[in-house]
Order: structure tokens, then sequence, then C-alpha cells
């Protein structure tokens, strides 16, 4: 396909240069008195293109990015000498997904057909990433993401018959995550009865399945699960769904959920009155923020954790700890330390250390075979793609938390659970949610 073709597919509107680079590429250089095109070549300057949702309901992931970007800029001053002693200009051009898949895809686009970027960074969620990587794939260029369970980044693309070329991912898996949920209840005294509350888009749809979902970790640890109609983002009626887990006196409740979401579904438990003994939700209970917005309701939510200051690791970037990260986000922007930082950081510390270690950081080809040979201690752990759940994937720890009242902030985040990941000892054990 040529180069022009590439971008008409990819429904960009291409630039007047786009076009003449393309010709250049696709024809004879001494017919069109023109040089030779050649992809992703700025002379001495390396660019790469971080996409995050920093704006729409999926706005709480991507809280950390500008402070994290403004950080490691500052830690470059505008420059990287490379492992092959040369020293090259770096750029980091960071745009905005809006929460959109669609934008998402438009953006990736643009970087790399336009921008001409050496490194891709969608930074966190689904719909961020996926769309993105799938551009990465496409356009034949590096991309590096986390930030979502893998698998969602990698089987809707057919992962699980074939790996990529291009696009490499780190974060925990969802058959973890589900575990780490399962750990959570099993610290309960229960009737064992779950009611699965899911929304209706490819979270829901990955979380929700039959096959590999939550439903099967639970059911296996005996559990019985009982999964009402999936229900539309940013609904503001659950009575169905609560009437179903009223009628099964289901004692828990899990699922995926946004945070405006959750909080709609808990406060209409409490005027209803359900109340159940654990509510544990991925996504939606991840932030202080989006627990503090249920007031007395967030005490006792529970949910996956990704990173928190015990994490006992060190930045190859900088050489701060977890908890050093932590208190200096807290001391500059006087708000509590949130998940999505630790990982913020560790997207581009690891997409630093490639670009240092490839021969030639200017060309994609050289930038990918350095990603897919990483091997680097991280923020986040060990990061190092050596295909034992994928080629293209590096697992990285999980646990169980609750949310309880703080002392500094008005909840605390407290490890509770560590059946999949044995890194440390929980922090505490699993308590009741006692409703208000």
């Amino acid at each position: 396909m040529t180069y022009y073709n590439r971008i008409v597919k990819s429904g960009l509107k291409p630039s007047r240069r786009s076009v003449l680079k393309g010709l250049a590429a696709s024809a004879a250089a001494g017919a069109l008195a023109m040089p030779t095109y050649v992809r992703a070549q700025t002379a001495g300057k390396i660019k790469l293109g971080y996409i995050s949702p920093t704006t729409g309901p999926l706005a709480s992931f991507g809280e950390t990015d500008g402070y994290t970007l403004q950080k490691i800029r500052a830690v470059l001053g505008g420059k990287l000498t490379a492992n092959n002693g040369n020293t090259y200009e770096i750029e980091i051009l960071d745009r905005d997904s809006q929460s959109n898949p669609n934008k998402s895809a438009e953006i990736a686009g643009n970087l790399i057909l336009n921008d001409e970027i050496q490194l891709l960074l969608p930074a966190s969620t689904t719909d961020t990433i996926l769309p993105a990587a799938e551009q990465a794939e496409l356009y034949e260029t590096p991309c590096l993401s986390s930030g979502a369970p893998w698998q969602a980044v990698i089987m809707p693309r057919g992962g699980d018959k074939q790996s990529f070329n291009w696009t490499y991912h780190f974060f925990w898996g969802l058959d973890e995550a589900l575990n780490t949920f399962v750990g959570l209840w099993n610290g309960l005294e229960t009737n064992k009865k779950v009611g699965m509350l899911f929304p209706q888009n490819i979270d829901g749809e990955t979380w929700g399945n039959d096959s590999y979902g939550l439903p099967v970790p639970t059911k296996k640890a005996g559990y019985e699960v009982f999964v009402p109609g999936y229900f539309q983002p940013r609904t503001n009626d659950f009575s169905a769904q609560i009437a179903e887990f009223k009628k099964n006196n289901c004692e828990i409740i899990g699922g995926i959920t946004y945070p405006d979401d959750l909080k709609t579904f808990v406060t209409q438990c409490n005027q209803q009155g359900f109340k159940p003994k654990a509510v544990t939700v991925a996504a939606a209970l991840l932030f202080p923020s989006s627990v503090e917005a249920m007031g007395p309701l967030g005490n006792g939510m529970s949910s996956e954790v990704w990173w928190t200051p015990a994490f006992p690791f060190k930045s190859s970037l900088t050489g701060e700890t977890s908890r050093q990260l932590a208190e200096q986000w807290e001391a500059d922007t006087k708000k509590q330390w949130t998940q999505p930082l630790g990982y913020s950081h560790a997207l581009l510390e690891v997409a630093i250390d490639v670009l240092k270690r490839a021969s030639d950081p200017t060309n994609r080809e050289s930038v990918r075979d350095a990603l897919a040979a990483t091997d680097l201690e991280s923020l986040v752990g060990h990061i190092k793609f050596d295909g034992a759940v994928h080629k293209n994937v590096c697992k990285t720890p999980i646990f169980g938390g609750q949310w309880v009242k703080g002392e500094k902030w008005p909840y605390d985040l407290k490890i509770v659970d560590n059946s999949v990941n044995q890194l440390f000892q929980p922090q505490q054990k699993i308590q009741p949610i006692q409703w208000p």
C-alpha cells in the first residue's frame, strides 16, 4: 500500500507535506527531482507521542499525566544521550484522547503520519490504548502502553492467534484481577452469592465474558453468580439491577464501572435498602476523588490495586522510590496520591530506557527492536517481554485493596489481599461495609 493510500485509509485529511512525502517515497527520485522520503527520520531529533484521557468520563485515569510529563521533561532538559554515544534532541508531544476511542485513533494516526514520531505511548484505559495500538501496528510504528488489563488490549486484535511486530504492553492480566476479587471476598463471611455489574462497552464485555471474565473464577471458587442485563454507561437508574440483586439475596457486588456510574448505583442501593457486605468494582474505585464523591458511602468499598507508595521499587530514571514519588506529588499538587501516578512515571521511564538502548533512536525499526529487548527494573516492577503469557506482554503486580477512613485524607486505600502477588504482606484484613 502506498504512503498516500495508507493516509486515506486512516480517515485522516492528509497535509500537503504528507502527500509530497508519500509521492517522494513511491516514485523515482530522479524523475520527480525530489529526495527519497525515509519514514520517521528527523535529523538528530526524537519525537514521542503520548496519548491519555485528560478530559471526559475517564479523566481520572489521566489526572497525573500532565504532572509526570512536566517532571520528565525537566529531567531530560530536551536532550537524550543514547548508549551509542550520540546526543539527540527529544520532544514529547502529549495529546488528549477525550476518553473517546475514535479520537484516540485519529490522534495516533496524526502523530504517526504527520508528526513522524518514533515511539507512541498510549498511557491508560482500553478506550485510549486499543485504537492507538491498532494504528501503530498498521503504520509500523513502535508502541508501548500500560494501564489496561493486557487481554483487553491484545485479544480484540486477534492476539489469541497471533503476536504483533510493533505494539507492546505492560500491566497485570484480567485473570489476576478476577482472582484478586475472589481473594478479597474469601476474606469475608458471606452467603457466597455475587451480583455482577457490567456496562455495555468493551470493558463490560471483557469482564463479563462467560469464558474468561469475572464469572469464571467466581463460580470456580464456589460462589453463585447473578448477572442482570448490562447497563448503559452514565445511566441514572439502576433499579432493575438492584431488584435482581435483592431478589437473589446477593451479599457481594462485583464488576467494573466508571466513577459516576458507581456513585449512582451505590446511592440508589442505599435508598432502596440494598446493603451488601462488599462492593468490589474495577476502575471506579481506583481514585480517592471518586471515593470521596460518594461521601459516607465510600467507606469500605474495595477494588484491585495497581500501585501504591508501599511498592518496593525505584525509578531507573530518577532514583525515586514509590513513596518518595507519592509524597512529592502530594506536596506539589496538594492532592492525595492516586494509582495512575506510578504507571504514568513507569511508562515514560521504560520509553526513555528503550530510546537510550536503540542503535539509532531516530529509526522506528531500531526503536522497535530495543523495545522488544526491554529488561528493566522500573517503579512498577521488572519489565521484560519474555513471552511468558504473550510475546507482546509483560505482567506487573496486582493486589486487593479497601478504602477506609483516613487521617491525612478522608479515605486511605489499604492493601487487604495479596493472594495473587506476595511482594509484601497485607496492611490489614478486609472488613464488611458499614452502611450509614
